[in-house]
């Protein structure tokens, strides 16, 4: 039996068993409700372009910022949770089509999982203001990514579809570290492409890989964050169903688009995401505290 179908095997398996902890634990606490429309447009268009690799993550937090349909300090929970089964779709698609060396996908999707296990376990219980501050710097950082690949500043590639040596352990540190960032809200796409690109890969290879990663590592999170209700189900369940027929329609229909001006589109809305999330972090600040008190 070959690696890509052990992995693709275990993708389904993870799937299912995702969905079953996670009706189980809704259940549980009795907090059903039925997303709205907003909810699910926001995760068809979000996952639809995830798909053609723009990334959903940074998009999403915007959406939700913009208009206020997820408190701050639950957004990251929502993300994981919310767009879980619609990544592990694109990975069952991208992993099947696109070759990758098994040794470097099997170890970058591990200390991906690894990253985002010990990640969320210290997310899920910060308090708002540092949520706030950590997905505002977060999605500044992937405002300058964007704006790097409009603007071609980013490192083309090469031809490698596997890992060896130091570079395959440069590989797995990197990977780590963007699995546990994935639960503070950036996402993993843009800043894995770069890797993978940096360390010689064929640009392609990085779809697999990060896709792979998040359908893995998303998950564990998932499972800590809604553990530790650090999630709003309304929000995230729009995702998962509005999410779900994105993906196949951008993967066997659209297939490709020019997403040029998208691109800039996200440059600006992830900006505000960014600057709004600071802003609110900042006020939040300056409510805490305490009054002066005036000397008699």
């Amino acid at each position: 039996m070959s690696t890509v179908t052990v992995l693709l095997a275990l993708l389904w398996l993870i799937a299912v068993a995702f969905a079953i902890f996670w009706l189980i634990a809704v259940r549980r606490s009795g907090e059903f409700v039925w997303p709205s429309p907003g909810n699910l447009g926001i995760g068809f268009l979000t996952d639809f372009f995830d798909t053609l690799g723009i990334g959903s993550f940074a998009p999403t937090t915007s959406l939700f910022k913009f208009f206020r349909l997820v408190p701050d300090e639950k957004i990251p929970g929502t993300l994981n949770v919310g767009h879980t089964l619609p990544t592990i779709t694109e990975a069952l698609i991208y992993i099947t089509v696109i070759g990758v060396d098994p040794l470097t996908l099997v170890l970058l999707i591990a200390s991906s999982v690894a990253g985002a296990w010990l990640g969320a376990g210290f997310v899920a219980r910060w308090p708002r203001r540092y949520v706030q501050i950590g997905m505002g710097g977060a999605l500044a950082v992937a405002a300058a990514i964007f704006l790097m690949q409009d603007l071609n500043l980013l490192p083309g590639g090469g031809d490698a579809l596997g890992l060896s040596g130091p570079l395959l352990v440069a590989g797995i540190v990197g990977n780590f570290a963007l699995g546990a960032l994935m639960t503070i809200g950036i996402g993993l796409y843009a800043p894995a492409i770069i890797m993978i690109s940096l360390l010689g890969m064929n640009p392609r290879s990085a779809f697999p890989i990060m896709m792979g990663s998040c359908a893995f590592l998303m998950p564990i999170a998932s499972a800590r964050f809604v553990r530790f209700d650090a999630y709003q189900f309304k929000a995230a369940l729009g995702l998962t169903i509005g999410g779900i027929p994105g993906v196949l329609i951008a993967a066997f229909i659209v297939k490709s688009l020019s997403l040029f001006w998208i691109r800039w589109l996200v440059v600006a809305v992830v900006l505000y995401a960014a600057i709004s999330m600071l802003r609110s972090a900042y006020l939040e600040r300056s409510e805490s505290r305490p009054p002066l008190s005036s000397q008699a």
